[in-house]
């Protein structure tokens, strides 16, 4: 395995690590229900819990289960129920390995959602909607992993947070196959559709849809962003550490790939699990159990363009403007690749003077790209762990997102942040080897309590949380986050979020090395 393979493969591990650090906890007391309430759907009515101030519908079917016949299809409409279905608890996360899901899925029953609502909500005076993508790199997360009741009652908003396929069963492709390498990008469109049809029943404004997500699901908002078949199925979008500009030799942020690389990882796929000479490929592999899929895939998965779903990379239907025409909030956080380079240091990769030089190499193939940024971020004695945080921040989150800002902005009102905390709550319980700032995925606790418990924030911390979450919930609600009691944000900023500093800084200032990117292409 070469050595790019190797730090990538840990990165990704990485990630399934942050993600472990908040997926056991219980819910806290106060979490705990109080009361039932109903709701009705048209597929049928839906009890959920009645909490202090909001109320939660956990594992409502959107889409019907994804087996048999179904594995590879488009989602289907989930068949109607006669009594009153539990909603009370939640429901499965879709198949992946253990990490975010305490030893993993295999349950391909998951195309699920959940619905948080504040109290006093209704037909009269419908809320705004956040409908929630989480991440985890196209191959880990679920839905229930984020409570989302402190932004619905503090913004007065209705927040849905979806399941999606993952891994090989959300994205192979294979000859033949319709809706090869986009099954869990359709099933966002069908959640969105279930919103629209649904979300009124549950107090939301269904002509008021924000869609949002971070990393994996931020890439998705970019991706539904540029499917024709999205339209008109939300106003805005919100976009966390999932740059819509990403490629993949640039491994760390998401990105998404040609049908026909991803045709070939499908019949590799394929011949690993002894389907690759059967005369009916596609019915063998729809008789492979899951555990066997998901052992033979991929340590990553992307979505495919040049596919009905996907005709263009996003990246280059941005470019050209071609694009769902809605307001867009989006950002990253300082220090996006700490978290990444401290784990590969754990592991064994040590940062050095002597070694810097291969690491980069392993990275960026070409001799003058590397000699270039061993140049341009010299690493000396003692910081080689935040040099190489730096390097895989910036080349992969904090100057494409630059780039996406600049590529939206032409054509779409774009309000652009950067989360700045450096004393940011560790998402792991190990001790880095050096501090890490702001790491990818560290401004998740500022907006969700993260399964179901709430983070140790200082007072500080607590304030900036407040002030991010009324930030969010008010782009939702009017397309401008602004408001008299926050500092403003202008739509030619980048707004630094610290809990000392939370003020605008000209786009026009140098951040990062992004005119150095810029010009290494």
């Amino acid at each position: 395995m070469s050595m790019h393979r190797v730090l990538t493969t840990l990165g990704c591990v990485l990630t399934v690590v942050l993600a472990t650090a908040w997926s056991a906890a219980p819910p806290t007391e106060s979490a705990a229900p109080v009361a039932a309430t109903t709701v009705r759907t048209h597929d049928g009515p839906v009890r959920g819990a009645a909490h202090d101030g909001y109320r939660t519908f956990e594992g409502i079917p959107y889409a019907a289960s994804p087996v048999g016949r179904l594995r590879w299809a488009p989602p289907h409409r989930p068949a109607p129920w006669s009594g009153v279905r539990d909603a009370t608890k939640p429901a499965s996360a879709c198949p992946q390995p253990a990490g975010e899901v305490p030893g993993g899925s295999t349950d391909e029953d998951c195309l699920h959602l959940n619905v948080t609502t504040p109290d006093g909500v209704g037909p009269a005076r419908p809320r705004p909607v956040i409908v929630w993508l989480h991440g985890g790199g196209f191959t880990t997360g679920a839905g229930t992993s984020y409570d989302a009741h402190r932004m619905a009652t503090r913004g007065d908003a209705v927040v849905v947070t979806v399941n999606y396929r993952l891994g090989a069963l959300g994205f192979l492709a294979h000859s033949g196959l319709p809706g090869s390498g986009t099954f869990g990008l359709a099933d966002q469109q069908a959640a969105l559709r279930w919103v629209r049809a649904e979300i009124g029943a549950f107090g939301g404004d269904p002509h008021n849809v924000t869609l949002a997500g971070e990393s994996a699901g931020g890439y998705s908002v970019c991706t539904q962003l540029a499917s024709p078949a999205a339209a008109g199925l939300f106003n805005r979008a919100i976009i966390e550490s999932g740059p819509c500009t990403g490629r993949p030799d640039r491994p760390f942020a998401p990105s998404s790939v040609p049908l026909s690389t991803a045709r070939t990882a499908g019949a590799d796929l394929a011949a690993k699990v002894g389907c690759g000479s059967a005369r009916d490929v596609l019915a063998c592999l729809r008789s492979v159990n899951v555990s066997r899929l998901l052992a033979a895939q991929d340590t990553d998965q992307q979505p495919t363009h040049t596919t009905p779903l996907l005709p263009s990379d996003p990246a280059a239907a941005i470019t050209a403007g071609r694009f769902h025409h809605v307001p867009v909030l989006i950002g990253n956080n300082h220090d996006e690749g700490n978290g990444w380079a401290a784990g590969i240091i754990q592991a064994g990769h040590p940062v050095t003077p002597d070694t810097w030089p291969d690491v980069v190499a392993s990275f960026f193939l070409s001799p003058g790209q590397a000699k270039a940024i061993v140049r341009e971020y010299p690493v000396h004695r003692t910081d080689g762990g935040p040099v190489f945080g730096a390097v895989i921040g910036d080349a992969n989150f904090a100057c494409p997102t630059a780039r996406t800002d600049g590529l939206l902005a032409a054509h779409v009102p774009v309000w652009r942040y950067e989360f700045a905390d450096k004393h940011a709550p560790p998402l792991t319980s190990d001790t880095p080897p050096f501090p890490l700032g702001a790491p990818h995925a560290s401004e998740l606790p500022y907006l969700f309590d993260l399964g179901g418990r709430p983070r140790d924030l200082t007072a500080a911390q607590h304030r900036l949380a407040d002030t991010m979450i009324d930030y969010w919930t008010r782009f939702a609600r009017t397309a401008n986050p602004n408001g008299p009691s926050s500092p403003h944000w202008s739509r030619h900023t980048v707004l630094t979020l610290a809990p000392d500093r939370i003020a605008p800084t000209p786009t026009a200032q140098p951040r990062h090395h992004c005119t150095f990117w810029n010009t290494l292409g």
